[in-house]
């Protein structure tokens, strides 16, 4: 027989009893649906998380007051004014592996134009804060340090609170808005930014110089510095270094002995990132093991009606051997058979798991990336358990002596 004539054979096998292939092939369905699905969701959620880490800025330590262990006792970050300008400038100057740094003030204030009003967070920063944050403007012009070092009232809108205030095709450059009871003229609008992992509107800011918010907001700019200090390396691997250099400048700084805690946290933004991908690459393959097991019982179900159809078609095979047939064309004939139904349900199962994947998607807002890569390697896994499981029901079949398989009823 011909290849062509073999697969033939094979398929009208299956399409005689159309119920019981389907049934056969439901636990490959469901393993390959799975897998496609579960990958499909992890290589999202991964997708997610390193957008939105980029749009954090790269490189970047963020240095905090306060530290989460102090005496014994837990804290919270920003508890107490311990960091000081001096040791913004000494982070700068000092710091081999720095390449930038800038403080950041924050406080929520009621901006209020004309007709409408937005109660957003507004930061107070320098020029700085945009190039470690890769957020350029998208109209306008940026804070510049002599905005700064003059404590002008110049402010820089987020795209959310631009469209809130002024309506989303509007252009509010040079015109006035109020902190408060404070005019600010509008200078520039940033780019948009996007959300964060947990969902957080990065766009829903403003942002003055730092000199302006701490006269207006804070009273007075002070010895402490009452923000956090975001902080970029020369480059992705002088992170670490970069961070172990801040944390021995910030001890000397601040007369702390051996032995004693911190007064300060740094977040590394490069390390979350990394536990956060290792802990959703780890979820995707336990899952997509507990799927795979679909596929072994799946394949043990094929292999299971394989033998009640050699069972069933013994007299059959008997004909054909008494008609010239060879051992090995029943056992290619049936070999197709099985490869047929596993890759059939291999195929359902894509669709299956895409249309999962979807859903979940749709329904629950989760992000999902269907990779090609994962949808060939399903397909091949299922066909290698069509080939696996077929072998010994085939290998059966095409070793039944003629004879006997004749006179069987």
């Amino acid at each position: 027989m011909t290849w062509f004539q073999t697969l033939r054979a094979a398929l009208r096998a299956i399409w005689r009893n159309r119920m019981r292939s389907f049934l056969t092939t439901l636990g490959i369905i469901i393993g390959v649906g799975a897998v496609i699905a579960m990958m499909a969701i992890g290589a999202g959620a991964k997708s997610q998380i390193e957008q939105a880490f980029a749009a954090m800025g790269t490189n970047l330590l963020i240095v905090m007051p306060g530290s989460t262990v102090t005496g014994g006792s837990r804290g919270g970050f920003g508890s107490m004014p311990t960091l000081t300008w001096d040791d913004l400038e000494a982070i700068r100057s000092e710091v081999p592996s720095v390449k930038r740094a800038a403080a950041a003030l924050r406080s929520t204030q009621s901006l209020v134009s004309e007709e409408q009003n937005w109660t957003t967070s507004v930061t107070g920063t320098s020029p700085e804060y945009f190039d470690i944050r890769n957020w350029p403007v998208s109209s306008g012009v940026n804070i510049t340090s002599t905005d700064v070092e003059g404590g002008t009232k110049v402010i820089v809108l987020g795209q959310t609170v631009a469209e809130k205030l002024y309506g989303a095709n509007a252009d509010p450059v040079g015109q006035t808005v109020r902190v408060g009871t404070t005019p600010f003229t509008i200078v520039g609008v940033a780019a948009r930014k996007g959300q964060s992992a947990s969902g957080q509107d990065y766009d829903d800011a403003a942002f003055i110089p730092y000199t302006t918010f701490a006269r207006k907001i804070q009273g007075g700019l002070g010895k402490y510095l009452q923000g956090t200090i975001f902080v970029e390396a020369i480059s992705g691997e002088a992170t670490s270094r970069a961070q172990t250099e801040v944390t021995a400048l910030l001890r000397d700084r601040h007369h702390l002995g051996d032995g004693a805690d911190d007064d300060f946290s740094i977040r590394n933004l490069a390390e979350i990132a990394g536990a956060q991908q290792q802990g959703t690459d780890t979820m995707t393959t336990l899952l997509a093991s507990v799927a795979a097991v679909s596929l072994l019982v799946g394949g043990i179900g094929i292999m299971n009606i394989m033998l009640v159809s050699v069972t069933e078609r013994t007299r059959e095979i008997g004909v054909r051997m008494a008609l010239g047939a060879k051992p090995a064309d029943i056992l290619l004939q049936f070999l197709v058979e099985a490869l047929s139904l596993a890759m059939a349900g291999g195929i359902l199962g894509v669709g299956f798991g895409v249309g999962v994947a979807r859903w979940l998607a749709g329904r629950f807002g989760w992000p999902m990336l269907v990779q090609p890569q994962v949808i060939f390697l399903s397909a091949a896994f299922s066909g290698a358990v069509g080939i696996i499981f077929g072998l010994y029901p085939a290998r059966r079949a095409s070793q039944l002596d003629p004879i006997d398989a004749l006179r069987y009823e």
